[in-house]
């Protein structure tokens, strides 16, 4: 039976689902693990469960890479109930490792930013988003674009909602001026959710290219790897859009789902802990009808100039790294990647008001934000030595640079009695902002001593809010155009 055959069978097995979802399951309780946790790690797909209850098939490879995850990481005793119905995996490389076994075997602690329910929860009951694609469009009176396009680089897409926001700012402004618009996102469901946001832009500013990638900071902006090796085995797709309504934009976007299944999945780095991408893939989204119009902005493989009239680097990195590693691993290629004139925004969190003061009711002495935007600008200039002349940076006041915050509450929320959903919403979103990594979590939350300390803190200010602090670094209009990486041998 060759390979299409044999993943059709898979496909339409009943039976072999039934099964998997067994083994995911019994694997779940012994390992004490959220089944969208498992899908993420194993296949990089947090809906997987859900997807293969509703009658969603599974291919051979998946179900390989499910078998060979559930093989490495199950430390439970084996019982004779398990079912042997799935065909054994073949071992396979760059399967994620689970962060809880993971830890046990390394000492590393579960990242923050691994757990997508406090992702979700802080996205959908703060108004963050807004206010970082707010102060972002303030940039676009700076802007001044040439032909073909003004060009726009998003550095952590996320899931898409700054982005689209930007975009509406953007077309209010240069109604009539192409976009090429390019943004680096690994995670898979933050791609599905970015591509759920775009198909009105398309149809309020058709002359629009979209271009969406997992490579690294070092090599996003150009949209090519910068090892030799990875480069010859990019993957590159171009989506070109028919029709003339968002609906029809929507679907066939939705319907590329086993495209980005493939071409974004990651691995651990062994390294760093960080998630990495198999196989480098970029997809270049833009509307066929467009395709005459949009011929010299279509990015052509290997052929991007980077030349950016503006970036946005919103939360790009953990608070606690170092401004040197910051600044050389994710600030430096990408002012490098501006055109002269081009602008870049940066946006990280910084500590002081309500959410600061309820981490320090548990934790005392923490301190997570300790990299002020000063130190990475002085980090920045150093990495760039003489190069530094060829920009001016703009750490700002306070007053001026200094972003707040809300917790989105209704007007009788925040009363005598709290209730229980609130209270959690505002523990949440302080310890993601934070960065409060879960082992750390396990104490406070045992003991209940985050709910008074949540209480205390939302009844006190009537509320809980945060604050995110911006920078900006401008390309000199006199100084030399930016380059591509070079291409080298070295693996990464």
């Amino acid at each position: 039976m060759n390979e299409q055959s044999t993943e059709t069978a898979v496909h339409d097995s009943s039976d072999v689902v039934e099964s998997l979802l067994r083994d995911i399951e019994n694997f779940c309780q012994s390992q004490k693990v959220a089944e969208t946790t498992f899908g993420r790690q194993a296949v990089n797909d947090g809906k997987l469960c859900h997807r293969l209850r509703s009658g969603k098939g599974v291919t051979l490879r998946t179900v390989n890479r499910i078998q060979q995850f559930i093989k490495e990481n199950d430390n439970s005793p084996k019982d004779n109930e398990q079912s042997d119905a799935v065909p054994s995996a073949e071992a396979l490389s760059g399967t994620g490792v689970s962060e809880f076994h993971s830890e046990k075997k390394q000492g590393r602690p579960f990242r923050f930013y691994d757990n997508r329910q406090k992702y979700l929860g802080f996205v959908n009951t703060t108004d963050e988003k807004w206010k970082v694609a707010e102060r972002a469009s303030h940039e676009l009176s700076h802007v001044q674009p040439a032909p073909p396009a003004l060009r726009i680089f998003d550095a952590g897409i996320g899931d898409g909602s700054v982005l689209s926001h930007l975009l509406r700012a953007t077309h209010q402004k240069f109604p009539t001026i192409p976009f090429f618009v390019a943004g680096k996102e690994i995670s898979l469901e933050d791609v599905r959710l970015c591509l759920e946001n775009l198909p009105d832009r398309f149809a309020e500013h058709p002359a629009s290219v979209i271009c969406i990638t997992n490579l690294f900071y070092s090599e996003a902006p150009w949209l090519m790897p910068g090892n030799i090796d990875s480069a010859a085995a990019l993957n590159w797709h171009e989506i070109a859009l028919h029709g003339s309504s968002s609906q029809a934009y929507g679907e066939q976007l939705r319907a590329i789902d086993d495209l980005l299944v493939n071409g974004w999945e990651v691995k651990v780095s062994e390294k760093s802990g960080n998630p990495q991408y198999v196989r480098p893939s970029v997809l270049v989204i833009f509307r066929e009808d467009c395709r005459f119009l949009l011929d010299s902005v279509i990015p052509k493989r290997g052929q991007v100039s980077g030349d950016y009239d503006l970036i946005l680097a919103a939360q790009p990195w953990r608070a606690r790294m170092s401004a040197k590693f910051k600044a050389e691993k994710v600030l430096e290629p990408l002012v490098r990647s501006l055109r002269p004139g081009g602008r870049l925004l940066a946006v990280q969190s910084t500590g002081g008001g309500p959410g600061m003061e309820l981490i320090n009711e548990i934790w005392p002495d923490e301190q997570p934000f300790k990299v002020d935007r000063h130190l990475l600008i002085k980090a920045l200039k150093d990495k760039l030595g003489r190069s530094s002349a060829n920009y001016n940076f703009n750490a700002g006041s306070d007053n001026k640079s200094v972003i707040e915050y809300k917790m989105k509450t209704l007007p009788n929320e925040i009363a005598d009695s709290i209730g229980t959903s609130t209270l959690f919403a505002a523990w949440n979103a302080s310890t993601y902002v934070a960065q409060i990594e879960d082992d750390r979590l396990q104490d406070a939350v045992t003991s209940g001593a985050y709910l008074s300390a949540t209480q205390k803190v939302l009844q006190k200010y009537k509320g809980i809010w945060f604050h995110d602090e911006t920078f900006v670094i401008s390309r000199r209009r006199n100084s030399l155009t930016s380059s591509p990486p070079s291409t080298t041998t070295s693996k990464r």
